[in-house]
């Protein structure tokens, strides 16, 4: 697959839980750290998603923000 996002992780899927029409996706990238991606139920069937699958996380935002207290 190419894909133009430069923003790609590779990493495992540890969970994955579905709700009424979104299922939540977590993808351990390793050192420690998780990340959770929201997708329709109907992606989650389609890719075949469970866990233990290797899977790229794909990130696209157009914006970044930074917060401090």
């Amino acid at each position: 697959m190419r894909i133009s996002a430069r923003n790609q992780i590779a990493g495992k899927i540890t969970a994955v839980t579905k709700g009424a029409t979104t299922g939540h996706v977590k993808v351990d990238v390793g050192a420690g750290i998780v990340i959770t991606a929201s997708i329709t139920n109907e992606s989650i069937d389609d890719l075949g998603l469970a866990v233990g699958k290797s899977v790229t996380a794909v990130i696209k935002a157009s914006d970044v923000m930074i917060a401090i207290e």
